[in-house]
């Protein structure tokens, strides 16, 4: 790559990822809490010696539960949308779908829901757990900032026929829904 096609300050920065804060630094403390307070549990747990009814299987179960907790947790904390040229990933807790800039085809933030929502050409609503309302402020620049990604790279395709035309001009644009009552 040479110094002409190196993406400047400004590119890094529309295409940098999308990412929770909030809820991430919650996720990763609950993640580590679940190993060490499960962790510890395991080790306390009287043996049979003692005629207790504790086990090393006991042990384990209680050492595999925090682990699982973590891993879930983890994975909320891995919660993102990664921006590129080329489209947007989005990967939320249980999916990760890929999708082409025209396919998307508005950005909403606001009303009701928790996180933004884009309005998808196939009629579909997809939503983005990476730009969380718990976020405020910062919440609101990150749906800026990928409204404005989609109003410029998101160009609606050409229509193949005339009964394909779209006379829709929002595509992009970010519409905040009201307020919650």
């Amino acid at each position: 790559m040479s110094d002409a096609d190196a993406p400047t300050e400004r590119e890094k920065a529309a295409f940098a990822p999308f990412r929770p804060r909030r809820a991430r630094a919650v996720a990763l403390g609950v993640s580590l809490a679940a190993v060490v307070i499960f962790g510890v549990l395991a080790l306390l747990l009287p043996g049979r010696a003692g005629g207790a009814i504790w086990g090393p299987a006991d042990q384990v179960m209680f050492f595999g539960i925090g682990i699982v907790i973590a891993l879930l947790a983890w994975r909320y904390a891995a919660i993102s949308a990664i921006p590129s040229r080329e489209g947007l990933v989005v990967r939320n807790l249980v999916l990760t779908r890929t999708l082409e800039w025209p396919e998307i085809v508005g950005v909403q933030f606001g009303g009701g829901e928790p996180w933004v929502q884009l309005d998808l050409d196939s009629l579909e609503t997809l939503a983005v757990m990476a730009i969380q309302k718990a976020d405020g402020p910062f919440a609101m620049r990150e749906a800026s900032r990928l409204a404005a990604l989609v109003a410029g790279l998101g160009e609606r395709r050409e229509p193949s026929g005339p009964d394909d035309s779209d006379d829709s001009d929002d595509s992009g644009r970010l519409s905040e829904s009201g307020d919650d009552e």
